[in-house]
């Protein structure tokens, strides 16, 4: 083989395929040069002037080594991992560092399996990792749970290529042995270990590097960015449905710039078909003044130095041959998409078949709840003041602000307020728990919203100001497997999209599940759900417990801060 490679390179044969006249990007030494680039089997062989058994004018187009996208759920998407590659790999990416803590957290390591699986007839690249959070903190009810001793078992199986984010930030500062089972265990077998360490600080920060972690996507503040790389950490620069945090852009400077990385987290069908992957965190960094090729970079090198993937991430000899050609390095639209050196989409669309999609039992009918009631959702207080959870915009923090509710019959009226009634019912071991709570500012009115979609253990999340719409929602969510869903409480309408696999990702081909979620989420605005809010996304957030400040829990209230629960009354 390696033979083949240097005669092509010394153009004693003609390489396999040529990308003629080509504008590249040199993400080495940050600069555009001109030149042929050659490719035989799956490698880049030279770069310069090269004639192929198959040539492509790419004289006007600038291309670029295929992206990799640094941290991703592809659960969060909503769609199968062979309908996820569908809108990713046209976009350019090739490769994703994928934790499937969501669908693990509802069914286990058959979860990983499922996206292993799943994920064998596409060309996408998923480096998967262990979820090491399952579940994210020991005060709620998942599906799962994977111990220091099942991490122990599991990590140095070949399928895993590291460990996920460790969410459990407080674990590791305060070494509970469980965590530091956990930790241990991926570091005994040499594998790299994600963070997730929002707002750590100081000699916290440094306890929790002690831990081995290298990586970080939930910075706050360039302040943040900056300590953290400092401290020899690399940073995403993240651009999801609800989190975002471009700004942490501003940050990269010619010192650090080759320790920021590009990542998506969690982004969901509709955004993928309407705005984009990462080619859409491209076009919105260079448009806020970052220079094309560092951005280039940071999606492309960075993410492969951090993970340790050899020869991916540029164009050299001997580098895999994943590319992008792009219109410029304004729009970064995707013409042409090269993987392991054979053409997988064009003009935007896949090469690639996906009608046959794998599915697995393990995966299916994860929903188990008991009949509910509009009584379970009357919420009976000593006094009239309470604590309601609010939303940052663009963002998953939230805040709590101390309000006054109106009691009638021993239950709370919300109807005609800014608050609403939100709660967390367990979904997977029907313990019967309901997690009760307000919410402020979101906007709906009218009847209920739900969705099994509640980070990180999935239980049903929903609000509204109507006992019956509540009780109907989570009555059609188990009807149909796990979903989204509103019940309309003034015409008894119940609209619903299904997502069958682990109540999280759906079965059917990406264009109908974005068609129909668009659909809900129009819905769910046309109910009042303010547009500065991802309808069903944000809500799906409102349950991560280790992210400020105030969560719901299926079994209550929790103030994350405290790291512990609070009571609903101030």
């Amino acid at each position: 083989m390696l033979e083949k490679y240097i005669k092509a390179a010394r153009r004693e044969v003609k390489a396999d395929l040529v990308l003629k006249n080509a504008t590249y990007a040199d993400v080495f030494c940050g600069k555009l040069r001109k030149g042929d680039i050659a490719i035989v089997d799956e490698k880049i062989v030279g770069v310069g002037e090269y004639e192929g058994e198959t040539e492509i004018d790419c004289s006007s187009l600038t291309v670029l080594p295929a992206y990799i996208d640094g941290h991703v759920h592809i659960e969060s998407s909503q769609l199968s991992p062979e309908e996820f590659a569908t809108l990713i790999v046209p976009r350019g990416t090739t490769a994703i560092i994928a934790d499937p803590h969501e669908i693990t957290n509802v069914c286990g390591t058959a979860g990983c399996d499922y996206i292993l699986k799943a994920s064998e007839n596409v060309p996408l690249d998923v480096m998967l990792q262990l979820p090491s959070c399952v579940p994210a903190t020991p005060f709620e009810t998942s599906g799962a749970v994977l111990n220091g001793k099942d991490i122990a078992e599991n990590i140095p199986k070949e399928r895993y290529f590291g460990l996920g984010e460790f969410m459990n930030y407080p674990g590791v500062i305060n070494c509970d042995g469980d965590v530091l089972q956990k930790l241990e265990a991926a570091h005994s077998v040499g594998k790299i270990i994600d963070g997730h360490a929002p707002s750590v600080y100081g000699c916290e920060l440094n306890a929790y590097l002690c831990g081995g972690i290298s990586t970080d996507h939930e910075c706050v503040t360039l302040e943040e960015v900056e300590e953290k790389v400092s401290k020899g950490m690399y940073v995403h620069i993240r651009h999801g449905s609800s989190t975002r945090n471009l700004g942490n852009a501003k940050a990269l400077t010619p010192a650090n710039m080759r320790r920021l990385i590009l990542c998506t987290d969690d982004r969901h069908a509709a955004d993928l078909k309407e705005k984009g992957h990462l080619d859409d965190a491209l076009r919105r960094l260079v448009a806020d003044g970052l220079d094309p090729v560092r951005a280039v970079t940071c999606a492309t090198l960075n993410v492969a130095e951090c993970y340790g993937l050899k020869y991916r991430g540029a164009i050299a000899p001997f580098w895999l041959a994943d590319l992008v050609a792009v219109n410029n390095l304004k729009d970064f639209d995707a013409k042409l998409v090269i993987k392991n050196g054979k053409p997988v989409a064009k003009d935007g669309k896949p090469l690639f078949d996906t009608s046959k999609r794998y599915l697995s039992e393990g995966v299916l009918n994860t929903v188990k709840v008991g009949e509910i009631k509009a009584e379970d959702f009357v919420y009976k207080l000593n006094g009239n003041r309470v604590k309601a959870m609010t939303i940052e915009k663009g963002g998953v923090v939230t805040g709590c602000e101390t309000v006054t509710v109106k009691t009638e019959n021993g239950d709370v009226n919300v109807k005609g307020t800014d608050i609403l009634k939100l709660a967390v019912v367990e979904r997977h071991k029907m313990t019967g728990n309901i997690g009760k709570a307000f919410f402020k500012g979101y906007g709906f009115k009218g009847g209920a919203m739900g969705i099994t979609v509640a980070h990180d253990s999935h239980n049903i999340i929903l609000l509204g100001d109507d006992n019956e719409a509540m009780a109907k929602a989570v009555n059609a969510l188990k009807e149909i497997g796990g979903g989204m869903v509103i019940a309309d409480g003034e015409t008894g309408e119940i609209h619903t999209v299904t997502l069958d696999i682990g109540g999280l990702m759906s079965s059917r081909d990406a264009e109908s599940l974005q068609r129909d979620s668009r659909a809900l989420i129009e819905k769910a605005h046309s109910m009042g759900v303010k547009r500065e809010y991802e309808a069903f996304m944000s809500l799906a957030f409102l349950s991560l417990a280790v992210i400020p400040k105030l969560k719901i829990l299926d079994t209550g209230l929790f103030d994350v801060e405290k790291f512990g629960f609070t009571d609903i009354e101030a």
